[in-house]
């Protein structure tokens, strides 16, 4: 008698969500791990979503747009609230709490994580032509900084977002282990790397023992001698470039008007501050806000200055002129010079930036990164000399300065750069297919 078929196992998949771009593996009907065109030609997607309010009657919801078309909606100009970075909302109180969208609508900010992972989970499920309740999410090191319990809120947040979307079975690896986890499957030899996984949000380090012999053990607990990360990136990097070489234009750290008899105080920075944080954007958009800073002209010594912060503030200009800093910073890591035009702000006004610069406004947090690496040997007991391979990945990887100081802190490593963007999730769908598979 010929036995029926066995039914194929159900798929899973395995999430890298991320501070600036995500992306998802997902098992075949070969047991293999392949990643998912999240958007068309693309296997990662901007963490990012729009939420349009235009043209809605009040008893419709926002209609919801991720990824580049997000991006776009926004800077057409739609009406709505354009969210990204919401990682970093992860063990902070916001996490909780709820913000406006636009047109008196609100939305929690976690239901925003569980939307997006919501739509990573689908594009999934419709390659795979069935329902996916499995799956290995990333997390990095530490979700905060020197604060235990924040760090485990944050997963556990993450983890009540992923169960909301029908994740049932669930399993978190670290992201780094992830990408070191994908350099292994090359690897011809047994080799001390130290994986440099730095991103949008965090910068994490692992000193993982990898080899050929290994790479079959599910539980490689032994093989990790020691991880260390801080909570310091490429949203960090847009951060600073855009305070020294754009916000000043619109007063940043620009001067009062000279009165007789007292020096000249400096303009309050908050808005600045708040103008330079992805999530903090649109609090400065609140008409009670806009109407404080409007009455505030006459602290500044520079009545232009004054006059663009209120156009960034009217035309709801913070996230293309943060946008602005993360292209600066890109162009100056591939070409060393680049100029940043500022015509929305004003007509032919510009600024400039080259890397002299850039590296002088991160130079402390290119230390302190760099620093966590070594941290990370220290805590392993391991010698510079001894590591074999420095292994980069993550976006913030493509600033030459930061892997040069990296690199040079274990100069007989061998230095090797996985793909920016997909080694994290290529890795943690290793780790699925030996969990699940």
């Amino acid at each position: 008698m010929t036995r029926p078929p066995s039914p194929a196992a159900p798929p899973f998949c395995a999430i890298d969500f991320g501070t600036s771009n995500s992306a998802i593996a997902l098992s075949g009907a070969d047991g293999r791990m392949a990643l998912v065109d999240v958007e068309p030609g693309h296997v990662t997607m901007p963490t990012a979503v729009f939420y349009q309010v235009e043209g809605l009657a009040a008893h419709e919801e926002p209609r919801r747009l991720y990824g580049r078309q997000a991006l776009a909606a926004y800077v057409e100009g739609h009406e709505g609230r354009l969210m990204r970075s919401m990682k970093s909302i992860l063990g902070s109180t916001l996490a909780e709490q709820s913000t406006d969208v636009g047109d008196g609508r609100s939305v929690r900010y976690l239901d925003v994580v569980a939307g997006y992972l919501q739509r990573l989970k689908t594009v999934a499920e419709r390659q795979a032509g069935k329902p996916i309740e499995r799956a290995v999410l990333g997390r990095p090191v530490y979700f905060v900084d020197d604060d235990p319990e924040r760090d485990a809120a944050a997963q556990a947040a993450l983890a009540s977002a992923a169960w909301s979307v029908g994740l049932r079975e669930l399993s978190f690896q670290y992201e780094p282990i992830a990408a070191a986890l994908d350099y292994e499957q090359g690897a011809e030899r047994e080799a001390l790397v130290l994986v440099a996984d730095i991103g949008g949000g965090t910068s994490d380090f692992s000193l993982v023992r990898v080899g050929p012999e290994r790479r079959g053990r599910l539980d490689r607990k032994d093989d990790i001698l020691a991880s260390h990360g801080v909570h310091i990136a490429g949203t960090d990097f847009d951060r600073h470039v855009e305070l020294a070489s754009i916000l000043p234009l619109c007063g940043y750290r620009g001067l009062g008007p000279q009165r007789a008899g007292e020096a000249p105080r400096e303009v309050p920075s908050r808005v600045y501050f708040d103008l330079a944080t992805w999530h903090l954007i649109n609090t400065v958009y609140a008409a009670s806000r806009v109407a404080e800073l409007r009455r505030m002209r006459d602290f500044y010594g520079d009545p232009q200055q004054h006059r663009r912060l209120m156009t960034v503030l009217d035309e709801h200009l913070g996230h293309a002129l943060i946008g602005q800093a993360e292209a600066a910073k890109i162009a100056v890591a591939e070409g060393g010079r680049t100029r940043i035009a500022l015509d929305r702000l004003e007509v032919g006004l510009e600024a400039t930036l080259d890397e002299a610069q850039a590296v002088q406004v991160l130079d402390a947090d290119l230390d302190r990164i760099v620093d966590a690496a070594a941290e990370t040997l220290r805590a392993a007991g391991v010698r510079a000399k001894d590591v074999d391979v420095v292994y980069f990945t993550g976006g913030s990887t493509g600033f030459r300065p930061l892997t040069e100081r990296i690199a040079a802190r274990l100069p007989t490593a061998m230095a090797l750069h996985g793909d920016r963007h997909a080694s994290v999730a290529q890795g943690l769908g290793v780790h699925a297919q030996r969990l699940f598979g």
